[in-house]
């Protein structure tokens, strides 16, 4: 089983993310596909995470995730108030919506990727802060788990109706650009 934690600001579209990307890994075939979206006293701007657990097999633990192989941040200014790292396996995975290099960021032993995923989705041609689409092709291109394809259609799908394509394009373009560090 592989587990997931996502993290964002309140509005920032983790929890999209997060579903959009359980439903490509159900599509490639992952038996046990489990998001649990943590809601609180959340409002706009606020600190939030959600979990994403995945596996092969079906999975039957739905407790919450308290140590992830992967943590994603959707902003990096996140990094100042909460430790996402907290819990994090030993070589861990970090993927995080920054510009390279990823040297510049330090978890412990943990690896990390990094991509500009803003200044993709305003390249892709959404609007500024538009950044759950773009984290979704880092994660693809850092974590090897789902591919990129799939991906594109699940957003593509999520997305129907409020700029599919554009949404899909800025996946692909933060997949290319996604620096993993050693």
């Amino acid at each position: 089983m592989i587990e997931i934690r996502w993290h964002g600001r309140g509005g920032q579209g983790a929890i999209t993310a997060a579903k959009i990307v359980a439903n490509g890994a159900f599509v490639c075939g992952y038996k046990g596909v489990v998001m649990a979206p943590t809601f609180g006293t959340e409002r706009r701007g606020a600190p939030v995470f959600t979990s994403l657990k995945i596996s092969r097999e079906k999975i039957y633990d739905l407790s919450p995730i308290t140590t992830p192989d992967m943590v994603v941040v959707l902003d990096r200014t996140l990094l100042a108030e909460v430790d996402v790292v907290a819990g994090l396996k030993d070589n861990g995975l970090v993927i995080l919506n920054a510009p390279p290099p990823a040297s510049s960021y330090d978890f412990g032993n943990a690896r990390v990727a990094v991509s500009d995923v803003t200044t993709h989705g305003v390249e892709a041609g959404l609007p500024p802060g538009i950044v759950n689409s773009g984290i979704i092709g880092a994660f693809a291109k850092a974590s090897g788990l789902v591919d990129i394809d799939t991906l594109s259609r699940a957003i593509e799908e999520e997305f129907a109706g409020k700029k599919p394509e554009l949404n899909a394009r800025a996946a692909r373009i933060a997949y290319e650009h996604t620096f993993i560090g050693e």
